[in-house]
């Protein structure tokens, strides 16, 4: 994505809206995470609970400092090894991270994303953003712009042209702590 075709998407997140843009393998409905009422409309249109937490993508690892405990080294170098890729990683959070984000947990989900365009938004924006499958709970994830606009309508404000990174399947998920897999890639 150009810096021309950002703006729009950039305005519509610095006033709380919500859009859905490609991502790895599908479209991610993304917001600001620090804007609590963003993330509640968010995860009304996904018709998802907010007790299951949210990722968040960002275009590099520093930017998601902030948000993270400090990680052993061993696991630092893991981070590195996967990122930026379709990797999303559970790690501890800081304390004042909103549990809008977290759920019920003491982690945040992560990933340092390979999408050109989703890590040009989030340079762009300034750091990280919500990232979850542009879709209705239980339903097929968007893999087109088209898709996102037909399948989620005008709930969504905006919808980001583009491809996807033509993977098959959503990011692998893991847990930090144990190196556990909890979603296959």
């Amino acid at each position: 994505m150009a810096n021309h075709r950002l703006v729009p998407a950039l305005r519509c997140l610095q006033t709380g809206g919500v859009i859905a843009y490609p991502t790895e393998a599908v479209f991610g409905l993304g917001c600001d995470p620090l804007n609590a009422e963003a993330v509640a409309r968010l995860l009304a249109i996904k018709g998802r609970s907010a007790d299951k937490g949210l990722i968040l993508i960002s275009h590099d690892r520093a930017s998601l400092n902030p948000w993270l405990q400090p990680v052993p080294p061993a696991l630092e170098d893991r981070l590195a090894a996967s990122w930026p890729g379709p990797v999303t990683w559970v790690l501890p959070v800081q304390p004042w991270v909103p549990r809008w984000l977290t759920g019920s947990r003491d982690t945040l989900a992560v990933r340092v994303t390979a999408h050109s365009g989703a890590a040009a938004l989030c340079r762009a924006y300034g750091g990280p953003l919500v990232s979850t499958s542009a879709n209705r709970s239980g339903h097929p994830p968007a893999r087109t712009a088209l898709q996102a606009r037909c399948r989620l309508g005008r709930r969504v404000d905006l919808v980001v042209p583009g491809p996807t990174g033509g993977l098959n399947r959503p990011s692998e998920i893991r847990d930090g702590r144990s190196g556990r897999v909890l979603r296959q890639g």
